[in-house]
C-alpha cells in the first residue's frame, strides 16, 4: 500500500486575502484534517488547524482565525504563533510549533505537497 497522499488542489491563492488565513479541509497520511492556510503577498504556509497547548482548533469561529502583526493567536487560549514557521511566541506553549503541512502554489492554485 502506497504511504503517499494523492495530488490535491487545497485552494485557490486568491481565495486567501493577503495578510490573512483560511481553513480548509484535506486528507493527508493520518486522514481527514482541518488545515490552516496563511497568505503574507505570494508566499504561503499551512499547518494543521490545532494548537499544541491544548489539541484544540485555533479558528475563533469556523474557519476565521485572528492575525495581528504576522502572528496567528489561538482563539482558546491566546497563544501566539509566527505565520512564516508555526513557532509559539507567547503562551502557554512557548518554544512548540504548530504542525507544517507542505504546500506550493502552482498557476494560482495552493496544492498539498505533503
Amino acid at each position: 500500500m502506497d504511504a503517499t497522499t494523492p495530488e490535491q488542489a487545497l485552494c485557490r491563492l486568491d481565495d486567501i486575502p493577503d495578510g490573512s488565513a483560511i481553513a480548509v479541509d484535506a486528507t493527508l497520511r493520518d486522514g481527514e484534517e482541518s488545515v490552516i492556510v496563511l497568505r503574507r503577498d505570494d508566499a504561503v504556509h499551512a499547518y494543521l488547524n490545532v494548537c499544541p497547548h491544548a489539541g484544540r482548533r485555533l479558528d475563533w469561529a469556523p474557519g476565521k482565525f485572528l492575525l495581528k502583526d504576522g502572528l496567528l493567536v489561538c482563539a482558546a487560549h491566546g497563544a501566539s504563533f509566527q505565520d512564516s514557521d508555526g513557532l509559539c511566541v507567547g503562551g502557554p506553549c512557548r518554544g512548540e510549533h504548530l504542525r507544517a503541512v507542505g504546500v506550493r502554489v502552482a498557476d494560482g492554485i495552493v496544492w498539498l505537497d505533503d
